[in-house]
């Protein structure tokens, strides 16, 4: 369980949802740190920036990233 509440679906923007929307298609549900980043737009915003940046960017394959997000991920518990 995640210290800080998510977000409400219900009350998010448009952007918000989207992406939130997407994640619940492909992982089964929104991923919890999203929906804490998520009660602030422009942190929101923000790491999804950085994300598509990284991924964009071409420099860190896609199946390397999910493997570092996990171990990340792992430490930050």
């Amino acid at each position: 369980m995640a210290r800080i509440a998510g977000v409400n679906l219900s009350e998010v923007n448009r952007y918000t949802k989207d992406v939130l929307e997407a994640q619940q298609k492909k992982w089964g549900a929104p991923l919890l740190n999203h929906l804490v980043y998520a009660r602030r737009p422009t942190i929101f915003r923000g790491a999804q920036g950085m994300w598509i940046g990284i991924e964009s960017s071409g420099l860190i394959d896609a199946k390397l990233q999910a493997l570092i997000n996990r171990r990340v991920a792992s430490i930050n518990l």
